[in-house]
């Protein structure tokens, strides 16, 4: 499961410096898969393949988000997911509509991280 922040965001900043994922960005900046990963190209759902540079659409132009593509939990690199062990007003939650099992989140890290 990816972890989410919730628009109880106070937008402090002290979330995104701890991920090891770069998946965490402030609201209303521009995103790409291979920021803080390995990635050269994605395959999306629909089949089309991007360039990893290529920019995203900010998912928040309020507070700061999480890109679930890119959430580990934190997995391969800490016991618990940082951005909810530092965030100040406990935002940083498990995030419903992204449910992953253990296996899955260590696949997503080493696709990430070749």
């Amino acid at each position: 499961m990816a972890i989410m922040i919730t628009d109880e965001c106070i937008n402090c900043g002290a979330c995104e410096p701890e991920c090891p994922n770069t998946a965490i960005y402030e609201g209303g900046m521009e995103w790409t898969w291979a920021g803080g990963t390995d990635l050269k190209e994605v395959e999306m759902e629909d089949g089309t393949v991007v360039d990893a540079n290529e920019p995203q659409e900010p998912i928040s132009d309020e507070f700061y988000y999480i890109v679930s593509g890119k959430c580990t939990e934190c997995t391969g690199f800490h016991e618990e997911p940082q951005c909810a062990a530092v965030c100040p007003v406990d935002c940083c939650v498990d995030d419903p509509d992204y449910r992953e099992t253990q296996e899955e989140l260590e696949a997503k890290k080493e696709w990430l991280h070749v």
